[in-house]
């Protein structure tokens, strides 16, 4: 390796900006590396990798945008990209500049704009704007050299950090000049100020590159591009005196074929039971983005807020799934590979709700899962849901989500339960009638008894876009068709007044002997009282599970 005959400044008494590690790197006896990355969370994979620089690849980026790498992001937008790249990372990342985007005067603002946000160096190449990609096509004209040399002195005279580096990309061997115009231009660049000249070549042998090698002077370090020479042995350009090797776009190409092959199985077998042990867990997301430092910073900066509490009703056996529930209740059967009640409260922990009570009856010794509080309703065969619910009356206290045992439901649903205004919440479908037509025949069946909601305003396809709040007027199985808005979900939720007014009404209830009623006469009695109950529409994404035939609908919707 070879030193710069410039300041490398690598001796500073303050930690080295993200400028001097890349200048650092360039000037390091050893051979360095630098991956490829094209948005934020690539770059912060490259970083998690260990490598310890980022290149930025304009290939990369623009085709991430969807378009040609012909200029056809601007360098604004390519900017754009830069920062979340660079805030979302503390590595140094060098950046594909491909001709600078125009003249000196773009280059001088776009190394100000650069220096800004954090860029350690960018990498420019001597053709004209907009540029081609060096592996498409044969002949490609280049640059004036003394014209990119002018542009490479604007860049250095605009830079704000010391450190900043320009690197002069040589595409004499790519536009069929041969080795001794690579030479010449790479002397005009180093003499221009160039930090380190980039030798680029699309042979499928490092031949050119190493020529250029044995023929260099050493005035500036040298960066290379092995995409198309990948064969050839990294030793030998450790030996050559290589400073630098690009490993130019291979996230991207990695990306295009993961997603590809993920995306055409899921076509084709109509399900995700295939991809899912396959591929990345959503949890592996939240990390890259950096969820745990929000937790923490929200510990720090937000008043202290209790997380909200559930009540699960899961008391009864399911009669009408004969023998999968003879020796256990049926919030514990078997949905692929695990209990419909820990696949219930997975989902409400995914939106916040920690504190989850499990009212058990039936079989009661078989609800053990971890993370939960049980009471029991002993009584279970004589009671009915406001008899289980009053089991649980001091759970129910503050912000409270209050669950049926036997449903599945997509997170986003407790989302807008809990973003719904009210004191008392419950969550609609709007799309029942869709329900029914999905279930015809189960009517016949004695366990399938559905709740409907009539309701101050009907559903409409564009309701959720709509503020206008809406009420219930009446619940039960018993509403007349016309009077319709949807049915109860199952899922409904109270403030800590709306739990004070609940708790009363059970008292109320037990005290009539009405502990067999559902929650469907409790909510209807506070109705009728005058007590406003907020409707949370949503259009399907949840189902129970009644009868054995919906364990196979469970599999699909899961």
């Amino acid at each position: 390796m070879i030193t710069s005959n410039r300041d490398a400044r690598t001796t500073h008494s303050e930690p080295l900006t993200k400028a001097g590690k890349l200048r650092q790197m360039l000037t390091s006896p050893d051979l360095e590396f630098i991956m490829e990355a094209h948005n934020g969370l690539s770059a912060k994979i490259v970083e998690e990798a260990g490598f310890k620089g980022i290149w930025a690849s304009g290939l990369s980026m623009s085709a991430a945008l969807g378009v040609r790498d012909n200029n056809e992001a601007s360098w604004t937008q390519v900017l754009e990209v830069l920062e979340f790249m660079s805030d979302a990372t503390s590595i140094p990342i060098l950046v594909d500049g491909d001709t600078g985007w125009g003249n000196f005067n773009n280059m001088r603002r776009a190394v100000t704009k650069f220096c800004q946000r954090g860029i350690a160096g960018i990498c420019i190449e001597d053709k004209l704007f907009p540029k081609t990609n060096s592996f498409i096509g044969e002949g490609q004209p280049l640059a004036d050299m003394n014209e990119f040399a002018g542009k490479i002195k604007a860049g250095k005279d605009s830079q704000t950090d010391p450190d900043f580096s320009i690197v002069a990309r040589l595409e004499a061997f790519i536009a069929g000049r041969g080795l001794n115009e690579a030479l010449d231009r790479a002397h005009a660049y180093a003499e221009a100020g160039a930090d380190a000249v980039l030798c680029h070549s699309k042979l499928a042998t490092a031949d050119e590159v190493m020529e250029f090698m044995r023929q260099w002077d050493n005035r500036v370090p040298v960066v290379i591009v092995p995409t198309k020479y990948y064969a050839t042995p990294t030793d030998d350009f450790r030996k050559a005196g290589v400073s630098l090797a690009i490993w130019a776009n291979h996230n991207l190409r990695a990306a295009i074929t993961a997603m590809r092959e993920t995306t055409a199985r899921i076509l084709r077998e109509e399900s995700l039971a295939g991809i899912e042990p396959h591929i990345t867990t959503v949890s592996e997301i939240f990390s890259l983005q950096g969820n745990d430092e929000l937790r923490q910073a929200e510990g720090r900066y937000l008043p202290a807020r209790k997380a909200p509490g559930a009540v699960i009703l899961a008391a009864s056996r399911g009669q009408a799934l004969g023998e999968l529930t003879a020796d256990r209740p049926k919030c514990m059967i078997d949905v692929r590979g695990r209990p419909l009640l820990a696949r219930l409260t997975d989902t409400l922990k995914q939106s916040g709700v920690r504190d989850i009570t499990v009212v058990r009856g039936y079989a009661k010794q078989m609800i053990n899962l971890p993370g939960i509080r049980t009471v029991d309703n002993d009584f279970y065969e004589k009671t009915g849901e406001v008899g289980s619910l009053a089991c649980a009356k001091d759970a129910i206290q503050d912000d409270c989500v209050i669950a049926y045992g036997d449903i599945l439901f997509r997170h986003h649903l407790v989302d807008k339960l809990m973003e719904t205004a009210g004191d008392i919440v419950v969550v609609v479908d709007g799309q029942w009638q869709a329900r029914s037509e999905e279930h015809q025949g189960d009517a016949a069946q004695p366990d399938w008894v559905r709740d409907f909601a009539a309701c101050s305003l009907p559903f409409a396809a564009d309701f959720m876009d709509e503020d206008a709040p809406v009420t219930l007027t009446a619940m039960g199985p018993d509403i007349a068709e016309h009077r319709i808005a949807g049915e109860w979900v199952g899922l409904a939720r109270v403030t800590e007044k709306g739990a004070e007014i609940l708790r009363a009404e059970i008292d109320a209830m037990m005290a009539e002997g009405q502990s067999k009623a559902g929650l469907p006469d409790l909510f209807s009695r506070l109705v009728a009282k005058g007590v406003e109950i907020s409707v949370a529409y949503v259009a399907g994404q949840w189902m129970d599970i009644d009868q054995a035939a919906d364990l196979n609908q469970a599999k699909l919707f899961l």
